[in-house]
């Protein structure tokens, strides 16, 4: 016989979150049995505010993004984890199946839930950015993150799905979309460098004109109007500009150090 609901563990790690935290906060209210704030040495209020939900904040120097977040998850005391970003907060539709989950005896080791991506102040429905199902609930003794830049969760077990979105409030200006790429790209060319990948050219000059293509027509990108066209060719330029970074360190050179990225995606 069950004697208890599963309890949650939400993780968030963090850099100079003030303005969007306390929303991802607010909509772990009544979800969350705990909040664990990992946070990565914040200038701003962002640790006072944590504080004040009630979340448990730890400092930690900031490596990347999959080593930051299973520390975070090391530092739950519940058997489920949900890995929340500070730009990212729960659906009320999602609220409200986590809730009805809570009352079932779990029967998968994680679950996927859809993300909803608003770009530029618009909600994106198509562009290969929607749906976009994600791990992000799981036992904390049955998945863990893999990836340094774009991670994802590695299951051990049956994985599920939970109806709802998250709301996912990306880059919110172009000039803090081609800031966060500069930085990316910077980290993945280095990356593919590390791993040994030599051959830039042909993506430069194949791969980057087929992801515009790939993302305004296949993935119906023009059905999203003009932010649609902007990711489309952004997308483009961040395989361009990854590649064209991959040449100068193939040919001997050195990149310009840029600090990692805190706030998500490119």
């Amino acid at each position: 016989m069950r004697t208890s609901m599963p309890s949650i563990s939400a993780i968030i790690i963090t850099y100079n979150e003030q303005s969007d935290l306390p929303e991802a906060l607010e909509s772990l209210r009544g979800v969350a049995d705990e909040i664990v704030v990992v946070d990565s040495g914040s200038t701003d209020r962002t640790g006072e505010i944590a504080q004040e939900f009630g979340a448990r904040v730890v400092s930690r120097p900031f490596s990347n993004f999959g080593d930051q977040k299973n520390f975070a998850a090391g530092q739950a005391t519940h058997d489920w984890v949900l890995s929340l970003d500070a730009d990212e907060r729960l659906s009320g539709e999602l609220r409200e199946a986590i809730a009805a989950w809570k009352q079932n005896e779990p029967d998968c080791a994680a679950y996927q839930i859809n993300r909803k991506p608003n770009y530029l102040g618009g909600w994106i429905r198509h562009s290969g950015w929607y749906p976009e199902y994600c791990v992000r609930l799981y036992r904390s003794d049955s998945a863990r993150f893999v990836g340094a830049l774009h991670e994802n969760v590695q299951v051990n077990g049956r994985v599920g799905r939970l109806r709802g979105d998250f709301l996912h409030y990306t880059v919110r200006s172009l000039r803090e979309h081609y800031a966060k790429m500069e930085a990316f790209t910077t980290r993945a060319a280095e990356d593919l460098y590390a791993r040994r990948r030599r051959h830039w050219r042909g993506g430069m000059w194949l791969a980057a004109p087929w992801t515009l293509v790939q993302r305004f027509f296949f993935q119906l990108g023009f059905l999203d109007g003009y932010r649609g066209v902007l990711i489309a060719w952004t997308s483009a330029r961040y395989v361009w500009l990854k590649y064209r970074k991959l040449g100068v360190l193939v040919g001997g050179g050195k990149l310009e150090a840029r600090p990692w990225p805190q706030a998500r995606d490119v």
